[in-house]
């Protein structure tokens, strides 16, 4: 019995969901405002390119276990830092910071569109987006059941 309810209350979404084109579509939102925006800073794309894939030194986390990694990739996906970021900026008034929070957003913004969620501690492929890689193949969810 308990079994039966786990997978009901599963955390990964069904595949057929509007919820996840919604979720990709905000993703897609974010990542084209968030562009525009750092071109309307004026900094350099040379920066932006070099910055872009930075946030991904959070999955360097995963070496500590599944739980740590997921605890610094979410860290570092989530918009909490980069808009206590930009708020600082603010505060600081340090517009030199303001590039580098919008691409960060940006980051986290395509990373959603292209289907990379926040982590579960169950693995790297354990997403609030649904199943990612080879992880799909193994898991069971709640329509297989």
């Amino acid at each position: 019995m308990a079994s039966d309810s786990a997978s009901v209350l599963s955390p990964l979404p069904s595949r057929r969901s509007s919820v996840l084109l919604l979720l990709r579509l905000e993703g897609l939102a974010v990542a084209a405002v968030s562009a525009a925006l750092y071109a309307r800073t004026g900094a350099s794309w040379w920066l932006f390119a070099a910055l872009w894939l930075l946030p991904d030194l959070s999955m360097l986390g995963y070496f500590a276990g599944p739980c740590w990694g997921a605890r610094c990739y979410n860290a570092i996906h989530s918009y909490v830092a980069p808009l206590a970021l930009f708020l600082s900026a603010l505060l600081l008034h340090a517009s030199g910071l303001f590039p580098v929070a919008l691409i960060w957003v940006n980051h986290i913004g395509v990373d959603r569109l292209l289907g990379y969620g926040l982590k579960y501690a169950d693995g790297f492929g354990y997403t609030h987006l649904g199943m990612r890689g080879s992880s799909k193949h193994s898991a069971i969810t709640p329509h297989q059941a």
